[in-house]
Protein backbone atom coordinates (compact mmCIF):
# COMPACT_ATOMS: atom_id res chain seq x y z
CA UNK A 1 0.00 0.00 0.00
CA UNK A 2 1.48 3.75 -0.94
CA UNK A 3 0.19 6.86 0.65
CA UNK A 4 -2.18 7.67 -2.52
CA UNK A 5 -3.72 4.18 -1.63
CA UNK A 6 -3.81 4.47 2.31
CA UNK A 7 -6.03 7.97 1.69
CA UNK A 8 -8.53 6.58 -0.94
CA UNK A 9 -8.51 3.61 1.59
CA UNK A 10 -9.46 6.60 4.83
CA UNK A 11 -11.41 8.76 2.93
CA UNK A 12 -13.88 5.96 1.78
CA UNK A 13 -15.37 6.63 5.39
CA UNK A 14 -17.49 9.55 5.29
CA UNK A 15 -17.08 10.78 8.73
CA UNK A 16 -13.13 11.11 7.95
CA UNK A 17 -13.37 13.23 4.91
CA UNK A 18 -16.16 15.36 6.47
CA UNK A 19 -13.99 16.18 9.72
CA UNK A 20 -11.23 16.97 6.80
CA UNK A 21 -13.45 19.06 5.15
CA UNK A 22 -13.40 21.18 8.03
CA UNK A 23 -10.48 20.70 9.77
CA UNK A 24 -9.01 24.47 8.80
CA UNK A 25 -12.35 25.72 10.34
CA UNK A 26 -11.34 24.25 13.40
CA UNK A 27 -8.49 26.99 13.55
CA UNK A 28 -6.26 25.04 15.70
CA UNK A 29 -2.80 25.12 14.68
CA UNK A 30 -0.62 22.16 13.10
CA UNK A 31 -3.89 19.95 13.56
CA UNK A 32 -4.02 16.08 12.51
CA UNK A 33 -7.14 13.30 11.97
CA UNK A 34 -4.87 10.35 13.25
CA UNK A 35 -5.00 7.01 14.43
CA UNK A 36 -8.13 4.68 14.29
CA UNK A 37 -10.41 7.07 12.29
CA UNK A 38 -7.76 6.33 9.73
CA UNK A 39 -5.85 2.85 9.85
CA UNK A 40 -9.44 0.88 10.89
CA UNK A 41 -10.74 2.47 7.88
CA UNK A 42 -8.66 0.65 5.86
CA UNK A 43 -8.96 -2.25 7.98
CA UNK A 44 -12.44 -2.13 7.34
CA UNK A 45 -11.77 -1.71 3.52
CA UNK A 46 -9.01 -4.45 3.49
CA UNK A 47 -11.87 -7.00 4.91
CA UNK A 48 -14.94 -5.34 3.22
CA UNK A 49 -16.92 -4.50 6.50
CA UNK A 50 -18.88 -1.04 6.74
CA UNK A 51 -15.99 2.05 6.52
CA UNK A 52 -17.37 3.18 10.16
CA UNK A 53 -17.37 -0.19 11.42
CA UNK A 54 -15.62 -0.53 15.50
CA UNK A 55 -14.30 2.65 15.12
CA UNK A 56 -14.45 4.34 18.67
CA UNK A 57 -14.04 7.54 17.97
CA UNK A 58 -11.98 10.18 15.85
CA UNK A 59 -8.96 11.46 17.38
CA UNK A 60 -7.90 14.81 16.42
CA UNK A 61 -4.22 16.00 17.51
CA UNK A 62 -3.29 19.70 17.58
CA UNK A 63 -0.51 21.51 18.92
CA UNK A 64 -0.28 25.46 20.28
CA UNK A 65 2.05 26.37 22.57
CA UNK A 66 -0.86 27.71 25.24
CA UNK A 67 -1.11 25.11 27.57
CA UNK A 68 -3.72 26.31 29.12
CA UNK A 69 -6.95 23.81 30.10
CA UNK A 70 -8.77 27.30 29.47
CA UNK A 71 -6.69 27.12 25.62
CA UNK A 72 -7.52 23.58 24.87
CA UNK A 73 -11.53 23.77 25.86
CA UNK A 74 -11.50 26.56 23.87
CA UNK A 75 -11.12 24.32 20.71
CA UNK A 76 -12.60 21.39 22.13
CA UNK A 77 -16.31 23.72 22.26
CA UNK A 78 -15.27 25.42 18.31
CA UNK A 79 -14.74 21.26 17.58
CA UNK A 80 -18.10 20.35 19.49
CA UNK A 81 -20.28 23.00 17.02
CA UNK A 82 -18.05 22.38 13.85
CA UNK A 83 -18.65 18.70 14.28
CA UNK A 84 -22.23 18.15 15.98
CA UNK A 85 -23.79 17.13 13.02
CA UNK A 86 -21.79 14.03 11.94
CA UNK A 87 -22.73 12.43 15.28
CA UNK A 88 -19.81 10.91 16.36
CA UNK A 89 -17.76 11.12 19.04
CA UNK A 90 -14.87 13.44 18.11
CA UNK A 91 -12.25 14.08 20.40
CA UNK A 92 -9.72 16.44 20.33
CA UNK A 93 -6.29 17.39 22.30
CA UNK A 94 -3.53 19.58 21.92
CA UNK A 95 -0.24 17.16 22.08
CA UNK A 96 1.29 20.63 23.73
CA UNK A 97 -0.18 20.15 27.06
CA UNK A 98 0.27 16.09 27.14
CA UNK A 99 2.77 16.16 29.43
CA UNK A 100 1.39 17.94 31.69
CA UNK A 101 -1.40 14.75 32.53
CA UNK A 102 -0.12 11.73 30.99
CA UNK A 103 2.15 10.84 33.76
CA UNK A 104 -0.90 10.99 37.14
CA UNK A 105 -2.86 9.54 34.30
CA UNK A 106 -1.18 6.56 33.25
CA UNK A 107 1.70 6.53 35.85
CA UNK A 108 5.09 6.97 33.11
CA UNK A 109 6.74 9.89 32.57
CA UNK A 110 5.96 11.95 29.19
CA UNK A 111 8.02 13.89 27.52
CA UNK A 112 6.73 17.58 26.39
CA UNK A 113 6.24 17.88 22.42
CA UNK A 114 6.65 20.35 20.18
CA UNK A 115 3.96 19.45 17.07
CA UNK A 116 1.61 17.46 16.91
CA UNK A 117 3.11 14.50 15.13
CA UNK A 118 5.30 13.98 18.47
CA UNK A 119 2.17 12.35 19.73
CA UNK A 120 1.58 10.46 16.70
CA UNK A 121 4.75 8.85 17.14
CA UNK A 122 3.89 7.94 20.80
CA UNK A 123 1.09 5.83 19.85
CA UNK A 124 1.09 1.99 21.10
CA UNK A 125 1.28 0.25 18.31
CA UNK A 126 3.00 0.76 14.78
CA UNK A 127 -0.54 0.74 12.35
CA UNK A 128 -1.22 3.32 14.51
CA UNK A 129 0.80 5.72 13.90
CA UNK A 130 -0.57 7.90 10.81
CA UNK A 131 -2.06 10.83 10.20
CA UNK A 132 -3.60 13.53 7.36
CA UNK A 133 -4.59 16.87 7.46
CA UNK A 134 -5.64 18.87 4.61
CA UNK A 135 -3.55 21.08 1.99
CA UNK A 136 -4.46 23.75 -1.08
CA UNK A 137 -3.62 20.52 -3.39
CA UNK A 138 -5.21 17.92 -1.18
CA UNK A 139 -3.98 16.22 1.69
CA UNK A 140 -0.31 16.03 4.17
CA UNK A 141 0.20 12.23 5.13
CA UNK A 142 2.41 11.33 8.30
CA UNK A 143 3.52 7.74 8.87
CA UNK A 144 6.32 7.41 9.85
CA UNK A 145 6.52 3.85 10.16
CA UNK A 146 4.73 3.64 6.55
CA UNK A 147 1.89 1.62 5.57
CA UNK A 148 2.86 -2.09 5.39
CA UNK A 149 1.34 -3.06 8.86
CA UNK A 150 -1.91 -1.38 8.55
CA UNK A 151 -2.34 -3.60 4.59
CA UNK A 152 -1.16 -7.11 6.30
CA UNK A 153 -3.22 -6.35 9.28
CA UNK A 154 -0.54 -6.50 12.42
CA UNK A 155 0.00 -5.03 15.64
CA UNK A 156 3.31 -4.70 16.25
CA UNK A 157 4.18 -2.70 19.40
CA UNK A 158 5.89 0.76 19.77
CA UNK A 159 8.40 0.28 22.32
CA UNK A 160 9.17 4.08 23.05
CA UNK A 161 9.79 5.26 26.85
CA UNK A 162 6.16 5.50 27.31
CA UNK A 163 5.38 2.41 26.31
CA UNK A 164 2.54 0.11 28.00
CA UNK A 165 2.10 -3.86 27.91
CA UNK A 166 -1.25 -3.99 29.54
CA UNK A 167 -2.84 -1.08 27.18
CA UNK A 168 -0.82 -2.79 23.88
CA UNK A 169 -2.52 -6.11 24.92
CA UNK A 170 -5.96 -4.34 26.31
CA UNK A 171 -6.47 -2.57 22.72
CA UNK A 172 -5.50 -5.92 20.89
CA UNK A 173 -8.25 -7.66 22.53
CA UNK A 174 -10.75 -5.19 21.93
CA UNK A 175 -9.48 -4.86 17.90
CA UNK A 176 -9.27 -8.72 17.85
CA UNK A 177 -12.90 -9.34 18.57
CA UNK A 178 -13.92 -6.81 15.72
CA UNK A 179 -11.37 -7.60 13.26
CA UNK A 180 -10.86 -11.29 14.10
CA UNK A 181 -8.10 -11.42 10.81
CA UNK A 182 -5.88 -9.20 12.49
CA UNK A 183 -2.25 -10.15 13.23
CA UNK A 184 -1.18 -9.50 17.06
CA UNK A 185 2.54 -9.64 18.03
CA UNK A 186 3.64 -10.23 21.35
CA UNK A 187 3.43 -7.45 23.45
Amino acid sequence: MNESQFVEAALSNPLNRAILERLDALNAPDSWLVSGALFQTVWNRLTQRPPEYGIKDYDIFYFDRDTSWDAEDAVIKRADALFADLGAPIEVRNQGRVHLWYEEKFQVPYPPLMRATDGIDRFLCDCAMVGIRPTGAGYDVYAPRGFADIESLTLRPNRLPNYHPDRYLEKARRWKELWPEIIVLPA
